[in-house]
């Protein structure tokens, strides 16, 4: 398998029309054996997490890692909060930037980069309604400019 493979378990698509993303960081994640191997057969959700910092240290609250169905007596609480691995000045970068006003760390999505489980992890700012309109109304373009392509081109 090569070092570089990359592999999308889990997508927080909702992140991306509710904040801008202004900056993001790959975090490790720390887990146990059975949720390693439900996370390799893709069970897992996103959506309703979030990021907090506590005591210098990252962890990821509401992340929801399916029992795996051979795991029996080992498998973990699938809320349970899970620790992030980021360097010591990537994470007093993130405090600086959270200590301005509107500014809040959202999960992105959930991978595995080789043999290792990664998060990409976001500093956002969150958006105003008009914003989240002006986003559809580009998405509608975009989709009746594709559908003319598709019509000219048949």
């Amino acid at each position: 398998m090569a070092k570089d493979s990359f592999k999308l378990i889990a997508n927080n698509k909702k992140a991306r029309f509710d904040y801008f993303i202004e900056e993001t960081y790959e975090a490790g994640l720390v887990l146990h054996g059975t949720e390693v191997k439900s996370l390799r057969m893709g069970k897992c959700s996103i959506k309703e997490s979030f990021i907090r910092i506590e005591n210098g240290e990252v962890y990821v609250y509401g992340m929801h890692i399916s029992p795996y169905e051979k795991g029996n007596i080992f498998n973990k609480d699938p809320m349970r909060v899970k620790k992030l691995l980021l360097h010591k000045y990537q994470i007093n970068k993130i405090v600086g930037t959270l200590q301005q006003k509107g500014y809040t760390l959202v999960p992105l999505q959930v991978y595995l980069k080789g043999s290792l489980m990664k998060m990409e992890i976001g500093v956002a700012r969150g958006k105003k309604l008009y914003d989240k309109r002006q986003d559809i109304a580009k998405k509608d373009q975009r989709r009746e400019a594709e559908k003319e392509f598709k019509v000219k081109n048949l």
